[in-house]
């Protein structure tokens, strides 16, 4: 593959592990620890990443529970959670904080469903965008003589070869992710 097609092929790759970042989040009525990844707390005047001040573990398949590793931080944890868009209600010990996941509705499924497949058809319209930006960099090489007809041909073509990759593998995910979710 040509090196100039690196860069974009970087932007696909960054764009598609967007994705598998926001589905990471995304709740199946399982208990997953990926959902608190982006919850912060204040921790002595700074926001810092709830795994970096709690222990995080899954003790049943319906119950996560976050052990801070400094007791004055359960009221802190428990608050950044109530916050957060999470929909959960955390039940806190005063030593430890557990969260337990509703049986998902199915109406709430065919609803992530759907969030699920918007944000894959995002992911692929952004992966587009990339291939267009190639392929324009690539026109104005041809433009400014610095590669032929033939080298332009086979440029668009790799540009086309890696997004159809990476559309493929966005579809992969959404498939995976939608079939996670309608699984009772």
């Amino acid at each position: 593959m040509d090196s100039r097609l690196k860069q974009y092929e970087e932007k696909m790759e960054k764009s598609y592990d967007s994705l598998i970042e926001e589905y990471a989040t995304i709740r199946a009525g399982r208990a997953n620890p990926h959902i608190l990844d982006k919850i912060t707390v204040d921790y002595y005047g700074a926001a810092t990443p709830l795994q970096q001040v709690a222990n995080v573990s899954v003790p049943e398949p319906r119950m996560i529970q976050i052990q801070p590793w400094e007791p004055a931080l359960v009221k802190e944890i428990e608050k950044a959670i109530l916050t957060s868009d999470l929909g959960l209600n955390p039940t806190n010990d005063g030593k430890a904080i557990r969260l337990v996941f509703p049986e998902l509705t199915e109406e709430r499924r065919k609803e992530l469903a759907k969030d699920i497949k918007k944000r894959g058809e995002n992911s692929k319209i952004a992966i587009r965008n990339i291939r267009r930006d190639a392929n324009d960099a690539c026109k104005k090489l041809n433009k400014s003589n610095e590669i032929s007809e033939d080298e332009l041909k086979e440029l668009e073509n790799d540009i086309q070869k890696i997004t159809d990759r990476y559309t493929a593998k966005v579809d992969e995910a959404v498939d995976a992710k939608t079939k996670e979710i309608l699984t009772v």
